[in-house]
């Protein structure tokens, strides 16, 4: 093993003679002493469908029950009778833009809420007549041949006052609430807690729609038109064209009451 050693260059007797480092075969080399490191513990985090889960706030105990029971306090008994199921669903509005919303189905009306799990306050409620309710259609989402969105999955989009699109101005314009229609999807953890998985079904929903409007309209039908409702099967168009705000909301999922960091919205 070699190892330096310093030793003289001059006679020992020169007086200011330099010293310089040489190598001396067969010794020992000293033990090498590691800078110390300090541990810090890592936290390792598995992006599962469970682990997604609980950053929804619709999804902790006792939420979702919580919400249905503010919300039955807007249910009018005269208007809207009584409700006849509850439903977690995804809106998407006339831009593609995701919404996270409770829908109810009573006796003659369809309400749809805009709720906050976060704070618990219902916000806003849109109540459609299943009277006047008058196509149902259940498809693919689709896009117009030059448009640079896409969306997989299926829907059900819901018409009434015979209208099957917005005026122009309605629709390029993004905060319009002036559309004749509603389009739902699955929310995106439908499947991933079984004691709410049947409220995001929506086939099941579809089915009780179609049964409710049905009945709506042979209790109560509309003055001076022809009643009836059209269920099809067909794609739902989506006109929207380069979409950069609903791909900025969709990804972030700012549509949905979820913990973001350290904080919620």
């Amino acid at each position: 093993m070699l190892q330096l050693r310093d030793e003289a260059e001059a006679p020992a007797d020169s007086p200011g003679s330099p010293t310089a480092a040489t190598l001396v075969p067969g010794e020992a080399a000293p033990p090498f002493s590691p800078p110390r490191e300090t541990l810090r513990p890592v936290s390792v985090r598995t992006a599962t469908r469970g682990g997604r889960l609980r950053e929804y706030f619709v999804f902790r105990p006792g939420t979702i029950e919580q919400a249905v029971s503010e919300i039955r306090v807007v249910v009018t008994p005269g208007e809207d009778g009584e409700v006849r199921s509850v439903w977690l669903l995804t809106e998407i509005d006339h831009w593609n833009n995701e919404k996270e919303r409770l829908v109810l189905i009573t006796d003659r009306s369809l309400l749809i809420c805009k709720y906050n799990f976060i704070s618990l306050q219902c916000q806003h409620v849109t109540r459609v007549a299943l009277g006047a309710v008058d196509t149902i259609s259940l498809g693919e989402f689709e896009f117009p041949p030059k448009s640079l969105n896409k969306r997989e999955g299926v829907g059900i989009r819901i018409q009434w006052d015979r209208q099957s699109r917005a005026s122009f101005i309605n629709r390029w314009n993004p905060w319009s609430t002036n559309i004749p229609y509603v389009t739902f999807t699955e929310h995106p953890m439908a499947g991933a807690d079984e004691k709410i998985a049947s409220l995001c079904l929506l086939e099941n929903f579809k089915t009780q729609l179609v049964q409710a409007v049905k009945k709506a309209h042979k209790e109560c039908p509309v003055p001076g038109r022809a009643n009836g409702v059209l269920v099809l099967e067909r794609p739902l168009l989506i006109e929207t064209y380069l979409g950069l705000m609903s791909f900025i909301n969709n990804e972030a999922k700012l549509g949905y009451s979820m913990t973001r960091g350290k904080f919620g919205f």
